[in-house]
């Protein structure tokens, strides 16, 4: 599986998100279901997921799908 598939999968399962809701507008407090507690969940299966462990300012920031893609290139994920 590629690392965008299994990225989608997270959002697509934790937030029972359509993959055409998948964009630069699903973002935290936005997007159906994403509230602070869904905010850790999401963080904490990324870390299992890619075997990482983000910082906590790339948690704070971790605010929306796109952005997601960029901070996790910053521990060499691709997406």
């Amino acid at each position: 599986m590629m690392n965008i598939e299994r990225y989608n999968k997270i959002f697509l399962d934790l937030f029972e998100a359509e993959e055409s809701e998948l964009n630069e507008a699903f973002n935290f407090g936005v997007a159906p279901n994403w509230d602070s507690l869904a905010h850790m969940e999401l963080i904490a299966q990324l870390e299992d997921e890619f075997d990482i462990m983000l910082d906590t300012e790339d948690i704070t920031h971790f605010g929306g799908y796109e952005n997601g893609k960029k901070i996790l290139s910053k521990y060499g994920i691709e997406i």
